[in-house]
């Protein structure tokens, strides 16, 4: 599943607001297709009119050029090369799962330090921001129980330091969370969710089929993409609380072009 083959401007299926993965125990109808499953959240009713309406649409489709750009470096990255071109290894896959553990284990944690920055008079985003920390603050759990299943030490995995990438990434979140109103994280999590959404479910069944491994030892990537796509339709329930405003929806992209390359450094220091 490419970029192209996603509704814009809001397309969908990643160191929250629906189910947990970690939580639901179940994996969704036909996560074990290997395809990523496309998700078109139906538009919500705007309560300001078709200012908001078009504040957001605009925003939106500036941020599907990032994803696009996003998603192409990534496609150019040792590890996914691997991946999408059958040479990928166990050891390649303990080396995403490290790595990807660090940055998910922050983003609750900067998360909630972004909410705890915005103003009384933003309190709806306060709190979905407040709600998303908390369903997502275990998420990393699920990528230890994956590479147990998958022949790693628990030690390895939670022992592991950060690599560049993550190091950079982690930095850059949590100063701008904060920011008094750091409402250009959206755009952060516009990259970060619109990844699980899009590609966890398809790079799942390619590393189970690769590596010949049971369902649950693949169980964050099979299942995030769904759960992400239900966090797709927050994300513009957000961007709907701060927009129109041209400096924030200016704030809002250059936080995910930021956001975006680093990601590229953390997946790119995974090879190994």
């Amino acid at each position: 599943m490419s970029s192209r083959d996603l509704p814009s401007p809001l397309r969908g299926g990643d160191g929250g607001g629906g189910v947990s993965a970690a939580r639901s125990g179940e994996a969704p109808s036909g996560a074990s297709t290997g395809e990523s499953q496309a998700y078109t959240p139906t538009p919500s009713p705007s309560p300001q009119g078709g200012g908001e309406q078009a504040g957001v649409a605009d925003v939106l489709r500036r941020l599907t050029v990032v994803f696009t750009d996003f998603e192409q470096r990534l496609e150019q990255t040792p590890l996914i090369r691997r991946l999408t071109r059958g040479r990928f290894a166990l050891a390649d896959y303990h080396a995403f799962l490290t790595g990807l553990r660090q940055q998910v284990k922050d983003g609750a944690l900067w998360m909630s330090r972004a909410a705890s920055n915005i103003d009384e008079t933003h309190l709806e985003l306060r709190s979905l921001l407040m709600r998303h920390a908390v369903t997502e603050h275990r998420d990393f759990r699920l990528l230890e129980a994956d590479f147990v299943a998958s022949g790693g030490e628990l030690a390895d995995i939670q022992g592991a330091e950060k690599n560049v990438g993550s190091e950079a990434l982690s930095a850059w979140m949590f100063h701008e969370a904060s920011r008094p109103n750091p409402f250009g994280l959206l755009g952060a999590m516009w990259i970060i969710e619109g990844l699980g959404s899009i590609k966890a479910a398809e790079w799942g069944a390619m590393v189970r089929d690769r590596l010949s491994l049971p369902d649950h030892a693949v169980r964050f990537l099979l299942y995030h993409g769904e759960n992400d796509a239900e966090h797709i339709e927050e994300f513009r329930q957000m961007l709907a609380m701060v927009l129109p405003d041209e400096a924030v929806a200016r704030r809002i992209v250059r936080t995910a072009e930021v956001t975006a390359r680093l990601y590229v450094l953390q997946i790119e220091e995974m090879a190994g």
